[in-house]
């Protein structure tokens, strides 16, 4: 058996998993566009939802986003009238982010996106939930290791 160039592209993880990231990312485009919502918006809806008013650090951290990235999205968002930034009461320096009553009114329509998403990447549910599994214990595993390593 031949063995396979490591520097070949097909060989590279990272590639396998940015074209997947992009081909999961187009599925949700026209769905996304239903809602008037691009996919980084989405995320930050999913977050609010989920946990309620949160601050820009926390949904940074939750989000793997840098504050340069997040803060010009929030800045659309609420120009949008999808959630709102306020200064907290326990701490000046924090700033909390919630969902408007129009971003939280989404989540009713948001609710058919995973059923979708998952008829639309014409795998078995169960293979999509090992996958799922193993990603998240990648992106576990990297995290623990740039925190070993002090980054």
């Amino acid at each position: 058996m031949a063995r396979q160039d490591p520097l070949a592209l097909d060989s590279q993880l990272c590639f396998s998993l940015y074209a997947a990231s992009r081909a999961v990312t187009a599925l949700y485009r026209p769905i996304l566009d239903e809602l008037g919502l691009t996919y980084p918006q989405y995320l930050v809806l999913l977050v609010l939802w989920e946990r309620g008013p949160v601050s820009v650090k926390e949904l940074g951290e939750e989000l793997h986003l840098d504050s340069g990235t997040l803060s010009p999205l929030l800045k659309r968002m609420e120009a949008a009238g999808l959630l709102q930034r306020r200064r907290s009461a326990e701490d000046e320096r924090s700033v909390l982010v919630e969902p408007t009553g129009k971003g939280s009114d989404l989540r009713a329509r948001a609710r058919e996106i995973p059923a979708r998403l998952t008829c639309g990447m014409g795998l078995p549910l169960d293979e999509l939930t090992e996958l799922h599994t193993r990603l998240r214990r990648l992106n576990d595993s990297m995290t623990a290791v740039r925190q070993k390593e002090g980054q």
